[in-house]
């Protein structure tokens, strides 16, 4: 049976183009970046023959799910009796889209640990000395530096976002560990006292830096 000349969906299809105020169908297919062809394929039920790239391409255009496309555009889902040759491209489609969308999901996560890696890196000086420069400032109300702790707050709410924390607080005593600890001078056995200088930091698990460490005398 030709589709074409059994479905037309065109009243459905104008209704979503109207929301979005799209007014042709060349103008559909220009924003959407498909071929006019492709959106004829859409007005006649043809939807188990597309490619699904096309199908998200026009879902975003028109504000809609693939999901969606599906149950408007799909004659097997219109109809008491759909014929199994389109039923089996439908089925075929959900499982491609199923499969594409866990895939955007792990690029976002990959892209998104990217571009915290790559920020970490940028952040790197100010994550090894602020931490020392804070230190001093509390420890000295009077000076004017101490104006600027202030100033800091949102990066520190960013890394809290990040789960990225300090391993330590400036000032304090604690047992060496080269694990967690870089030795600024000296020597130091581990489980010897030794007093931090510069915070160290972790992401998660994950220990960005090791705290920087000097022997106690």
């Amino acid at each position: 049976m030709n589709q074409s000349k059994t479905y037309d969906y065109t009243p459905q299809l104008r209704q979503l183009m109207q929301v979005r105020g799209i007014s042709s169908f060349k103008q559909l297919s220009q924003q959407a970046s498909v071929s006019q062809k492709q959106v004829k394929h859409l007005r006649a039920g043809q939807i188990g023959q597309m490619r699904l790239e096309t199908l998200m391409k026009l879902g975003e255009i028109l504000d809609v799910t693939i999901a969606d496309l599906l149950s408007t555009f799909s004659p097997s889902m219109n109809v008491a009796h759909p014929s199994s040759a389109t039923s089996s491209e439908i089925r075929n489609l959900q499982q491609e889209y199923q499969r594409l969308q866990t895939q955007l999901q792990n690029q976002k996560q990959e892209l998104w640990n990217e571009f915290q890696a790559s920020c970490i890196q940028t952040l790197e000086p100010w994550l090894l000395q602020w931490s020392a420069a804070a230190y001093a400032a509390q420890q000295n109300p009077q000076a004017p530096a101490v104006k600027l702790l202030p100033l800091v707050r949102p990066i520190e709410q960013l890394l809290q976002q990040w789960e990225i924390e300090a391993t330590a607080i400036v000032g304090t005593e604690l047992p060496y560990d080269s694990r967690q600890h870089q030795l600024m001078g000296g020597t130091a056995n581990p489980g010897d006292l030794v007093r931090v200088r510069y915070a160290g930091y972790k992401q998660g698990e994950r220990l960005l830096y090791r705290a920087k460490v000097s022997p106690v005398n």
